[in-house]
């Protein structure tokens, strides 16, 4: 087990030990300045839903075609995340942040400037790297900063900028389109990662290196029994949302027979919702994250099911929605969390383990739901979302309490 007593500047923070009642303003500015990273870095992972016909337009090619823009940032984080924490070695990790956001800037220009689809590719390609590394990392330089009995609490800080970002950059994006060309728009994520990267060199601690990985020791963690309910977890949870997800716009206007603008605003309520969740779920998460595992699944549960029984009426239609945007804004910062318990002594190969199956499950969900939706409508996706939620939770109360 690596030595969970680490320095970060003139303060020695213990792992181990019970977090503070409050944390300083440097440790705040510190987890704000991931909270933007991540803002940073969805923000230009979600852009080219905004952005698909006026881009396709300029490069010459389909808008199937320049959806695959958004499948490169996927497929190579895949890969990336069992890589980084290996590639990073002994390196610091404030240096590693650093270097992603620089990265994602780099990346952000290329793509900006791409004057072909090969191009463009390669610098979403560059930022798929960026977040995949980001992620695998976050978990145990939040609980380095914060200490880790306070790891869900600042994992939901840090998350808030994925739903933040999940509101914004689809619909921002657009808007900057329409005025300046998607080309500005691409441009603007790269100032939002500088003024990220600018915000990590003036507050993040100096993070020297606890362990360094191999791919072995990656793998090895997989023996836990802890490790291996952490990921089915994740692969059950968030494959069932996203293969009922996508599916709820569909829902609503074949089902409860809404118009767009409707539909837009019960949209913007799931997303409103998923801020308030990031926030209740790290307060959950640090005080039982069994029961908060539980708890948000069998919302998530509860949500897509009420919407496949009682969905014909709005009312009901719009308050399940925001339900369900309530669990999946818990559910960034409860699973890995929960993950996380199982390895106190290998956070950073947790996080590649996270990352992994993260991807696995969106992977899986979009292709599941696709099949079930041309097989059994538009209600089938989001009854496979409250099976698989309903399993998690069922997952989640077999956990040893210790864990």
């Amino acid at each position: 087990m690596t030595d969970t007593t680490l320095q970060l500047e003139d303060e020695t923070i213990d792992l181990d030990a019970a977090a503070p009642a409050a944390w300083s303003a440097a440790t705040w500015f510190a987890v704000i300045s991931l909270a933007a990273t991540s803002f940073a870095l969805v923000s230009a992972e979600f852009l080219p839903a905004g952005l698909l016909t006026p881009m396709a337009r300029d490069l010459g090619i389909s808008e199937g075609t320049a959806g695959q823009v958004v499948t490169a940032t996927a497929s190579v984080g895949a890969v990336t995340a069992v890589l980084s924490n290996v590639v990073i070695g002994r390196l610091n990790r404030k240096a590693v942040l650093v270097g992603l956001s620089a990265l994602a800037v780099g990346s952000n220009i290329l793509a900006a400037l791409a004057p072909n689809f090969w191009l463009l590719l390669l610098g979403r390609a560059g930022l798929g790297i960026a977040i995949s590394a980001f992620w695998a990392l976050s978990v145990a330089v939040v609980a380095r900063l914060v200490g880790a009995n306070a790891t869900g609490r600042g994992m939901g800080i840090v998350t808030l900028g994925v739903s933040l970002a999940t509101i914004a950059a689809p619909s921002m994006g657009a808007l900057i389109s329409d005025w300046l060309g998607w080309r500005s728009a691409m441009a603007m994520t790269a100032g939002l990662a500088v003024i990220a990267m600018l915000l990590q060199l003036l507050s993040l601690p100096t993070l020297p290196a606890t362990a360094s990985n191999s791919l072995a020791d990656v793998f090895r963690l997989t023996r836990r029994r802890g490790i291996q309910l952490g990921m089915l977890a994740i692969l059950l949870l968030m494959t069932g949302h996203f293969a009922g997800s996508v599916y709820v716009r569909p829902f609503l206007e074949y089902v409860t027979l809404l118009a767009t603008g409707p539909i837009a605003l019960a949209l913007l309520g799931f997303g409103i919702a998923a801020v308030i969740g990031n926030i209740a779920g790290g307060r959950m998460a640090d005080a039982n994250i069994r029961m908060a595992l539980a708890g948000n699944a069998a919302l998530m549960a509860f949500a897509a099911l009420a919407l496949v029984l009682w969905g014909v009426h709005i009312g009901v239609a719009f308050a399940f929605v925001t339900l369900w945007g309530l669990a999946f804004g818990m559910a960034p910062v409860v699973l890995p969390t929960n993950l996380s318990r199982a390895a106190p002594d290998a956070l950073e190969a947790a996080g590649s383990l996270m990352v992994v199956s993260f991807q696995v499950a969106i992977t899986i969900g979009a292709v599941v739901g696709g099949y079930v939706v041309d097989t059994h409508g538009a209600t089938g996706p989001l009854t496979l979302t409250a099976v698989l939620a309903v399993a998690t939770a069922v997952l989640a109360l077999l956990q040893p309490r210790g864990h």
